[in-house]
């Protein structure tokens, strides 16, 4: 049996690593499925890349185990253009388009990017228990917990901001939690509004790639029907009042 823990490098999972040494639960391997945007561009923006790299000392040096680096054999891009066929007889919709943005419901990329990788490594090691980041002040992540998957923050009646403290005394806290950076991938389409536009501002190259994929996608970007062109040119008039205030004050 091996104990296994899937760490995302956000306060719970790190948190959940402290807890575990505290009271002393078995651990023998650490994970995290790192996601690839194209073969030289991660899908996490740079700020959190470099906090990982500084975690991986301290995590190492303070549980001496190595967080392991699980990969997808493709990248994000990838499988973004890679033709859907047709299987069965049942019509499958866009078949023969590229793949383009992932949809809403049943989003290909968590799959084939995150959890498709981690299980199948997890798979490999045979008999496992799996220790998940879940904070004790969320009933509504609980149903993911079972007799092989545990949390030990749950078990301990760590909370959400208890573990953020913990986090932040072993010099462990996200630049998620203490700058604009965004946690998760910077081409989601789950995020927000406000988190595209930071990503348009201060990362103008990973916003190009943006309007080229904008542009071959047979899916829209948002399910409403928004396009990364439309937030593009709704940043760019901001961007346009933005200059006429200051020239006026001035």
């Amino acid at each position: 049996m091996q104990y296994v823990a899937s760490i995302s490098y956000g306060k719970d999972s790190l948190a959940m690593l402290e807890i575990i040494k505290e009271h002393n639960m078995p651990l023998d391997r650490i994970i995290h499925a790192e996601i690839m945007a194209t073969d030289t561009i991660p899908a996490d923006l740079p700020p959190m890349m470099e906090f990982k790299k500084k975690a991986d000392v301290i995590i190492r040096e303070r549980y001496q185990i190595d967080v392991e680096h699980l990969y997808a054999p493709q990248t994000y891009e990838y499988h973004f253009y890679k033709v859907r066929k047709q299987r069965g007889k049942n019509p499958i919709k866009h078949a023969g388009q590229i793949c383009g943005f992932p949809m809403l419901r049943g989003p290909w990329c968590n799959d084939r990017l995150k959890t498709g990788p981690l299980e199948k490594f997890k798979k490999s090691l045979g008999e496992h228990v799996d220790y998940i980041g879940i904070a004790s002040d969320e009933p509504n992540r609980f149903h993911n917990l079972t007799d092989k998957k545990h949390s030990p923050l749950v078990e301990y009646g760590i909370i959400e901001s208890e573990a953020r403290i913990i986090c932040e005394k072993l010099n462990l806290l996200s630049p998620i939690y203490t700058q604009s950076a965004r946690g998760g991938c910077w081409f989601c389409h789950n995020q927000s509004i406000g988190q595209l536009r930071l990503l348009r501002k201060q990362y103008p190259e990973y916003w190009e790639l943006m309007i080229k994929w904008d542009k071959d996608s047979p899916v829209t970007f948002k399910p409403d029907g928004k396009t990364v062109h439309d937030f593009d040119k709704r940043f760019e008039l901001e961007d346009k009042q933005i200059v006429f205030k200051f020239n006026f004050q001035s």
